[in-house]
């Protein structure tokens, strides 16, 4: 597994073995960002990376501290796979964390969203998993998504910004 790759904008890095983080700026307003994390409306637009081609097909989230959230992946009810968990804490429009309970070797995944400067939002996302046996089983897909997903997050940015 890689130490660290980058797409050129999104930054992903191995800073232990049970630890990845990933990096990018956006070109969005704070709130914007946070937003496109914490409604599902909106989260259901970006999230899938599009050449898995397997479709998100439900998406709930309570985002507060205490709330829970439930993701839904596949072409249909019997072939699909639900993440979920709960909110640890909810700080908007700044901080995110939240537990990924659909096994006991789930992370837990810590999101800030920090203004670079008015109208520019860096993320970083922080996974820790219990293991570096459940890091690597875990991550091996999620640190190559990443990148896309979070190029799709851009893309509905964009959309939304141009649409305020």
């Amino acid at each position: 597994m890689d130490k660290k790759a980058s797409d050129g904008r999104t930054a992903v890095e191995w800073r232990s073995e049970r630890e990845l983080v990933v990096t990018r700026s956006f070109n969005a307003p704070v709130r914007l960002v946070f937003d496109a994390w914490t409604k599902p409306e909106l989260f259901k637009q970006w999230w899938a990376p599009k050449s898995s081609g397997v479709p998100l097909l439900a998406c709930e989230m309570d985002a507060r501290t205490g709330g829970g959230y439930s993701v839904t992946f596949g072409h249909d009810a019997e072939n699909s796979m639900t993440f979920f968990g709960k909110y640890l804490e909810v700080s908007p429009p700044s901080r995110l964390v939240w537990t990924n309970d659909e096994s006991e070797d789930g992370s837990v995944t810590r999101v800030t969203f920090e203004e670079e400067e008015v109208g520019r939002t860096l993320l970083v996302l922080h996974e820790r998993y219990p293991s570096k046996e459940a890091a690597d089983e875990s991550c091996a897909g999620m640190a190559g998504a990443m990148p896309e997903q979070l190029g799709q997050l851009d893309e509905l940015l964009i959309t939304l910004g141009a649409s305020a």
